[in-house]
């Protein structure tokens, strides 16, 4: 079989013009690089060079051989560097959801973009997807790499959750409900108040973590008349059927409309969290340091 330093010394001799310089340039003998060129010769069953007293010429065979063979030394090292490059997480594709409360503005986006700018030979897919069917995926190796909020109820052998960064949570309520115009408010305020996102008992995120900040306050949050646990939440509390506890990057997606408004109660935060398979490659885990960089 024909060897790669086969190629690269017949090469090397058709380049400089001789036996002794090409010996010269790559460091051998030149009794051991006329050796491996007649073996090469062997396997054609043809001669390469014409050896005259003066320097060694192509024959036709020689010729039609050498593109070739720098084609396959080309291709070769360029398969080598592509694969440095992916095992050092430099190139490649990426699998990414978020959950409908996590959407892709603000830091997020600002990292994301600084990623991929420092990284021009990474590609993304980008799917919106909850945070139990992003830890699904996960498991089954369908996806790489998942934003979401905590708590999540369900863990998945094999599957990391690291959070990222904390944001306040806000009430969200339409332009013209009574408590718009309100500059603060507390939880303790809100037991009367329908909201139009529960808790499901097989699912955490941040409707779960709004009914436990609600029952730490004393109560559980009533249900307004229609429900969601989607971004049509926002449209939800625009039309005024009732109110939410929402993250502060959601005024960026939010209807102009709606009103924002701080709340008093200490702990009332949300956490962003990135999951990914515990046997994640280089790309993935270069990727989520990105992500967690200043956080």
């Amino acid at each position: 079989m024909i060897s790669t330093r086969q190629l690269r010394y017949f090469v090397e001799i058709a380049e400089s013009g001789s036996f002794s310089a090409a010996a010269e340039r790559l460091y051998i003998a030149q009794s051991a690089l006329s050796r491996q060129v007649k073996e090469l010769e062997q396997q054609l069953g043809t001669p390469l060079f014409e050896r005259t007293a003066r320097l060694p010429r192509l024959t036709a065979a020689g010729a039609a051989f050498l593109p070739r063979a720098r084609n396959v030394l080309q291709d070769l090292e360029k398969a080598g560097d592509l694969a440095r490059a992916v095992g050092q997480g430099l190139r490649g594709s990426l699998r990414l959801s978020h959950s409908s409360t996590v959407p892709l503005t603000g830091l997020l986006l600002q990292r994301l973009s600084g990623y991929l700018q420092e990284n021009p030979e990474v590609c993304m897919e980008i799917a919106q997807l909850s945070s139990e069917g992003q830890l699904e995926e996960l498991a089954h190796g369908r996806l790489d790499i998942g934003m979401l909020r905590l708590p999540v109820l369900r863990q998945h052998e094999g599957v990391c959750i690291e959070p990222l960064f904390d944001e306040p949570l806000l009430l969200a309520v339409a332009g013209h409900h009574a408590l718009a115009n309100r500059k603060s408010i507390g939880l303790n305020e809100l037991r009367e108040q329908p909201f139009i996102s529960l808790p499901h008992h097989q699912r955490g995120g941040l409707s779960y973590l709004s009914a436990e900040l609600c029952m730490g306050a004393g109560f559980f949050p009533r249900p307004a008349q229609v429900v969601s646990r989607k971004t049509t939440q926002l449209q939800l509390i625009q039309a005024g059927f009732g109110v939410a506890l929402l993250p502060q990057c959601m005024q960026d997606i939010a209807p102009a409309a709606l009103r924002f408004i701080p709340v008093n109660d200490h702990g009332c935060v949300s956490t962003v969290a990135v999951a990914y398979r515990r046997d994640a490659g280089a790309l993935v885990r270069q990727f989520k340091d990105h992500l967690g960089g200043g956080a």
